[in-house]
């Protein structure tokens, strides 16, 4: 599967699984969870896609860049600083619930392993057929 189709998916997916949760959350949790739900599934989808671009850039179809190697691991651990920080301020100011925010952060997770499980299912019905 070619990646930008992969990768629509993947983000329509994102936002789909973000949408349960917060309409879930909505109307049975209250907004203190709700917040941190929608918080979390926002910035694991920001960091994503933050990843996915950084990645496109050091790998292009030209060839690896020099240096590439360095401003992966680097942009990656400005990132989860970036995130900690983040995090830190939310929690620790009382703004989110941190449960809510931990659903909320694992959006992208269930995603991948829901379009994994998706391709799975696909193959193996190709190959019974």
């Amino acid at each position: 599967m070619e990646w930008q189709r992969f990768h629509n998916i993947l983000r329509m997916l994102n936002w789909i699984v973000l949408l349960g949760f917060s309409l879930v959350s909505y109307f049975s949790m209250g907004p203190f969870w709700t917040t941190g739900v929608l918080l979390g599934g926002l910035i694991a989808i920001a960091n994503f896609n933050m990843l996915q671009r950084t990645v496109r850039r050091a790998f292009s179809p030209e060839g690896i860049h020099q240096g590439a190697r360095f401003s992966i691991v680097g942009k990656y651990y400005l990132r989860i600083l970036a995130l900690g920080l983040i995090l830190y301020v939310l929690i620790a100011k009382g703004w989110i619930d941190p449960l809510g925010l931990a659903v909320g952060l694992s959006t992208v997770v269930l995603s991948i392993v829901g379009l994994g499980i998706g391709l799975a299912f696909r193959i193996r019905t190709k190959e019974a057929i």
